[in-house]
């Protein structure tokens, strides 16, 4: 009996240590978007600044080629387009569904939580500061 107790309460433990750790890399994520949030609104207002204005942003399906029209403006991050950002600060992987009401009606992707370095444990290894990229696309925007 005392080694069941002994158990139980090795697992109660256990079960505390991992929500304690979620929930600081929780906090943590929440703190990173805050902050990559404001940058991507000081960089909004720097593409306005130089007459960089926002274009329709197209999504591209998660199987499959081609595009699917979103009611999205704001400006792609990489030339492949699929990163951007909207003049509200908000930040947004470029992929939906593909299947044949998206491609008819439209898409809506939703904001995800933005990243101070993007790519971050991506495979294709493309890794850039927020910063620096927003910066590449200050010198060099993705045009429509």
């Amino acid at each position: 009996m005392s080694a069941q107790v002994d158990q139980e309460d090795w697992s109660r433990h256990r079960r505390q240590a991992i929500e304690v750790k979620e929930q600081a890399l929780q906090a943590a994520r929440e703190d990173e978007h805050r902050r990559a949030t404001s940058t991507i609104r000081e960089a909004v207002a720097r593409f306005q600044d130089a007459g960089i204005t926002s274009i329709p942003l197209r999504a591209r399906p998660y199987s499959g080629s081609g595009t699917i029209r979103t009611a999205l403006r704001g400006w792609y991050l990489k030339h492949d387009r699929s990163l951007a950002v909207d003049a509200e600060g908000r930040y947004y992987v470029m992929r939906v569904d593909g299947g044949l009401r998206a491609r008819l009606r439209g898409a809506t992707p939703e904001p995800s939580m933005a990243p101070l370095v993007v790519g971050r444990g991506a495979r294709d290894g493309d890794t850039f500061g927020l910063e620096e990229l927003l910066q590449m696309r200050l010198e060099d925007p993705v045009r429509p």
